[in-house]
């Protein structure tokens, strides 16, 4: 388990959720933690492929109108 799994067990726990359902739900948020994880990584190559789309269109729009 970890660290924040188990944190999120023990307060389920506190207020007298079951084991078997407070440990149920801590692994789901850990599988949620883990999707906003690969969702955060696709999203900076998205915002990366944006920035070389915007700065290639950049480069024709200036080439053209400025005549070398």
């Amino acid at each position: 388990m970890s660290v924040m799994q188990t944190e999120v067990f023990e307060a389920f726990r506190a207020i007298d959720i079951p084991e078997e359902k407070a440990l149920k739900a801590a692994a789901a948020l850990s599988k949620r933690d883990d999707d906003v994880t690969s969702i955060k990584s696709e999203l900076s190559l998205v915002k990366w492929m944006m920035g070389f789309v915007l700065a290639f269109q950049v480069a024709i729009f200036v080439k053209l109108f400025m005549h070398f």
